[in-house]
């Protein structure tokens, strides 16, 4: 099985100081944390989860730089470089290899809805201008366009293409391109990380794995290792805090639980905001009746 990135791979949120300002110092030991308390593979820096619309490209630049000078040697930093410009997109690509990153996570462009030709095309001018493997992230309840099976068979051919980040939801799709490509195809929705790989794929980009992380890699070992029964239980254990992270805006409760860690307090910018104390004592409980 390639596992380009690694199997455990956590979509990293974007600390902020409390007046708004990127928080370089916090970003550091976040990224540390994840990969040596939770054993992150790699780390997604800007991407949704980190709120990379709402930071312009000097900010996803320097924090680039800070998590890769902080975990590069022991993980794999992914830069979110999707916009729904081609030309933008590129550009962030160059800033990319500029920070040294590892690759590069890039959506489908959103908004536009772009026809079926013009996603391809996209996305090979994308990865014909950069020289980092390409992670392909296909989401499309939040662009409004899927990546089709014949434009994901079509772009597996191209060399730096080599990953998905699969956010689609259709198992059967997944399944049928995994099948006629090399693509490693990563979760984009935790709760669906072990449906996925009973069907191929590699591993997940998360969400929870802000807290879970640990535990996830331990089930996906014993499923690796023929441990089933164990594996799905662990699995089953996980499955409310997989789900629950997502009962509002997921990087608002990962800040908040972070926050209830010893992080620095969430600061979000709009238009997202905190969690409300509700949303924030329910996740929180989602954790601890989880062992986390």
């Amino acid at each position: 099985m390639a596992q380009p990135f690694g199997r455990l791979v956590t979509a990293m949120v974007t600390p902020f100081a409390p007046d708004g300002s990127l928080d370089l110092d916090e970003a550091r030991r976040l990224a540390a944390y994840l990969v040596d308390e939770q054993h992150n593979d790699g780390l997604v820096i800007n991407g949704t989860t980190g709120e990379s619309p709402t930071t312009g490209d000097a900010e996803k630049l320097a924090l680039l730089k800070a998590v890769k000078a902080e975990v590069g040697d022991r993980a794999t930093i992914i830069a979110g470089v999707g916009t729904n410009e081609t030309a933008a997109t590129v550009a962030r690509c160059r800033d990319a290899a500029e920070a040294e990153a590892d690759g590069v996570l890039v959506v489908t462009p959103y908004y536009s809805k772009p026809p079926v030709d013009a996603v391809l095309e996209h996305f090979m001018i994308v990865a014909d201008a950069t020289e980092l493997p390409v992670m392909l992230y296909d989401i499309p309840g939040r662009t409004g366009i899927p990546i089709t099976e014949n434009t994901l068979v079509d772009l597996a051919r191209h060399p730096r293409i080599v990953a998905v980040k699969d956010a689609k939801g259709d198992l059967v799709s997944s399944a049928r391109v995994m099948a006629a490509t090399d693509l490693a195809y990563y979760a984009g929705d935790d709760a669906l990380t072990l449906p996925l790989l009973s069907i191929g794929a590699t591993g997940v980009v998360g969400t929870s794995t802000h807290f879970t992380g640990a535990l996830t890699k331990e089930w996906m070992d014993l499923l690796a290792d023929g441990a089933g029964e164990e594996a799905l239980e662990l699995y089953r254990r996980l499955l409310p805090v997989y789900t629950g992270v997502f009962a509002t805006q997921g990087c608002m409760l990962v800040k908040a639980a972070l926050g209830a860690r010893g992080f620095q307090q969430a600061v979000l910018r709009r238009p997202l905001k905190p969690a409300t104390p509700q949303q924030a004592r329910t996740f929180i409980q989602l954790l601890e009746s989880a062992g986390l």
